[in-house]
């Protein structure tokens, strides 16, 4: 019998771990942390077998294949082992896909591609579509492969982690929003190395399948010179003038300071930028995206229109908390890169107290100077850890350090005004005080309301 060995234990895990079972295979999961009670409970009550607090090499070297967290670096002792010993290891999405026979509109991206995912997913569901959510948001696939299958299609929001440990995974449509330095901690801190992963999101594609991507991302473009694409591409821009004649007749997407246009040439659907229930430049890329895939789909424009309009967005993105005597909270706690925080300055209209700091992934910040330099008023720092902060911006801003939520949020109270924005855009990891971006994210919004 096939053995396979899960290592982590959160919602990807588990799911690859039920999956397992159903098909028979004899299954063991290890993590080397403690496992959340619920996924105890899951594991115990089917009767699948596992430890916590450790990694036993015996139990684990016997694999005939493994499934990952994509938590786990490549470049952990344990992985490298497992790979020299030539013992497969995949990630859950490769594994759940393999016994799926749905159909998959997989999407990545440096930054958007939480938010795109759900727009996307949102759209299909209001089109009656029988479509399914999973990869970083939504239920683990592999669990809801278990569970039957119940989907046509699936919506995934696959990360370059997750990518890395995919192999034979064929996305039917692909989309491709940006690539920016991010996670190089994980790839020699060589970015070319990062692109490489994210345009794994194309292989395997044919002539049947369809690769959506941004004609304004100088990375993409660059990376997209080294792979052979087999499937249809289709450019979205916020430059008509770069679309040539086969664009335009096909599908595409380009937007002006007023207007987005999906499809020009064919049957378009044209929207006013106020419409868009997403505003700012970079959810101009998120919406353009979600509707070229829909048409794709063939969903009617009256839907997506619609859709477009009607969009809550997620939380931690953007998210308005409060106004507090005048000064409006904005909780962009999902922002772990400086490319992200870059976004969220350009859509600021009065002057920003931002709040910022964490676990830096090696991160660059010549590239939002300028826009710190002409928005930010106080820097508040928050994390074990400012010192490249205060490097950067120390000679342009004020700056404060704390190390909780609480002093930070109370600090950016005292140092803002009536009409200003408090911004926490980390543009770093959360591991360092917080469980995660979500933690940090509702101790911002509790901080806000405590005031």
């Amino acid at each position: 019998m096939e053995r396979l060995v899960v290592l982590g234990g959160g919602e990807s895990g588990v799911g690859a771990a039920l999956l397992a079972k159903k098909q028979g295979l004899e299954v063991f999961l290890s993590d080397g942390g403690k496992l959340k009670e619920k996924y105890r409970d899951v594991l115990s009550h089917n009767e699948i077998e596992f430890e916590e607090g450790k990694h036993s090499e015996e139990l684990i070297f016997n694999a005939s294949e493994v499934v990952k967290s994509p938590g786990i670096p490549d470049h952990a002792p344990l992985v490298k082992a497992l790979v020299q010993k030539e013992i497969p290891v995949v990630s859950e999405i490769e594994f759940g896909a393999r016994y799926s026979s749905a159909r998959f509109v997989a999407i990545t991206g440096s930054n958007g591609k939480t938010t795109t995912t759900l727009l996307l997913h949102h759209i299909l569901k209001e089109a009656g579509l029988n479509v399914g959510l999973a990869g970083n948001v939504g239920k683990s696939l592999a669990a809801q492969v278990a569970d039957g299958d119940p989907f046509d299609w699936y919506v995934l929001e696959v990360s370059s982690f997750q990518l890395d440990g995919m192999y034979e995974f064929k996305a039917d449509i692909a989309i491709l929003l940006n690539i920016t330095e991010d996670h190089l901690d994980r790839y020699d801190y060589d970015v070319s190395k990062y692109a490489r992963s994210k345009m794994r999101i194309a292989q395997n594609q044919d002539e049947n399948c369809w690769f959506i991507y941004c004609l304004d991302d100088p990375m993409t473009l660059k990376i997209k010179e080294e792979f052979e694409i087999n499937a249809r591409q289709v450019p979205f821009t916020l430059n008509e003038t770069k679309l040539n004649k086969s664009d335009q007749e096909s599908f595409s997407g380009f937007a002006t300071d007023t207007q987005i246009t999906i499809n020009p040439n064919k049957n378009p659907l044209i929207m006013t930028i106020q419409e868009l229930a997403l505003q700012g430049k970079h959810n101009l890329y998120n919406s353009m995206a979600s509707g070229i895939a829909a048409r794709i789909m063939e969903v009617r424009k009256d839907v997506i229109r619609e859709c477009l309009t009607d969009f809550q967005n997620i939380e931690h993105r953007l998210e308005h908390v409060n106004t507090v005597y005048g000064m409006n909270f904005i909780n962009d706690s999902k922002a772990t890169n400086v490319n992200s925080t870059w976004y969220a300055l350009e859509s600021m209209s009065t002057p920003v107290v931002w709040i910022a700091g964490g676990v830096d992934k090696g991160n660059k910040y010549e590239m939002i100077k300028d826009m710190v330099k002409k928005k930010v008023k106080t820097l508040v720092c928050i994390g074990k850890d400012n010192s490249k902060l205060i490097e950067a911006f120390g000679d342009m801003v004020t700056i404060i350090e704390v190390d909780n939520m609480r002093d930070a949020v109370y600090n950016a109270y005292k140092a803002g005004e009536k009409g200003d924005a408090i911004l926490l855009s980390p543009a770093c990891a959360s591991f360092d005080l917080f469980e995660d971006y979500e933690d940090r994210g509702r101790q911002f919004k509790e901080a806000v309301r405590n005031l």
